[in-house]
């Protein structure tokens, strides 16, 4: 879709969408973006399967497709799929995206491949990341120890692949909604540094993002600020729960305090999990559009 039709269909409202994954039926405007047939193939962060599960690597994801939502559980294999811009048309930008779902599931239509594709529409190098599931039921996983080594690794994977790619080794960002909002907010906060000596040439870069974006993030209670840390933009809805609509705010204001560049913005008409859905046409349904001005004005978005 061109940039320009986009926000044409943005220009007006529409009722509010509730959930991250279901949402009630007659509030939605069309049907849950899949884009499965052209979603493109996922890229194994680890060739053998993630450190000390290698043997669950070959169990499939299930996948819970239907009106109003696709889902997919059951991620032993952790990935990354791709979406590039044209040939030609890169800006050398490129962002991890992790979706939402409570770590119980991953959101994967309104709050992954139909983003990736937007993004690479824009010429932003997109990665939409199948993170493990910390809190589905019978998971042995947990979030700081396994999705966020899925998480960090995506970041080095891109990074020690930036030349394929066409992407600039300084422009490497990560998004996440709802639960996947809180990976993105620990990897900017706790990232790895990499191991020049280390055998696995991922390893050996930086897993710190150079931007993060946070879209209802949960979990805002954890987030904490140094100076150091990358640029910041928040998009929520001010009537989703308190720890989300009041404490971003306070986690904006811990941003500014530090003089860490951060942007807020706050849509009155929506709640938690509106994602991104090409036919929105409420305010909050832009959040896209304001997102890549953002990376304009912070120097991250011209071409080269």
């Amino acid at each position: 879709m061109k940039r320009a039709q986009f926000v044409r269909r943005v220009s007006l409202a529409v009722p509010l969408l509730f959930s991250s994954c279901l949402f009630l039926a007659g509030k939605v405007a069309g049907a849950e973006p899949i884009a499965k047939e052209s979603t493109p193939t996922a890229i194994p962060l680890w060739d053998k399967g993630a450190p000390g599960f290698e043997a669950r690597a070959k169990e499939p994801e299930r996948e819970d497709i239907g009106p109003g939502k696709c889902n997919v559980t059951n991620i032993h294999n952790p990935s990354i799929v791709p979406y590039l811009p044209d040939k030609g048309k890169g800006t050398g930008t490129a962002v991890l995206i992790a979706p939402g779902g409570g770590h119980r599931m991953l959101c994967m239509g309104h709050e992954g491949y139909s983003l990736g594709e937007w993004f690479a529409s824009q010429g932003i190098a997109a990665f939409v990341l199948k993170y493990r599931l910390a809190r589905e039921e019978g998971s042995t996983y947990t979030i700081d120890d396994h999705a966020m080594a899925d998480t960090r690794r995506a970041l080095q994977m891109i990074r020690a692949k930036a030349k394929e790619w066409e992407i600039r080794t300084d422009r490497i960002g990560v998004l996440g909604f709802s639960a996947g909002g809180e990976l993105a907010a620990l990897a900017a906060m706790q990232p790895v540094e990499g191991a020049a000596s280390s055998a696995d040439p991922i390893e050996r870069v930086s897993s710190r993002p150079d931007f993060q974006a946070l879209i209802y993030p949960g979990s805002s209670k954890r987030f904490t600020v140094e100076k150091e840390m990358p640029p910041v933009f928040i998009a929520l809805g001010y009537k989703d729960r308190d720890d989300i609509a009041i404490g971003m705010a306070e986690v904006y204001l811990k941003y500014k305090k530090l003089g860490v560049p951060a942007e807020l913005h706050i849509y009155s008409n929506a709640g938690h999990g509106f994602g991104y859905r090409p036919e929105a046409k409420a305010a909050y349904g832009a959040w896209p559009v304001r997102f890549a001005e953002w990376l304009t004005d912070c120097g991250l978005l011209s071409r080269p």
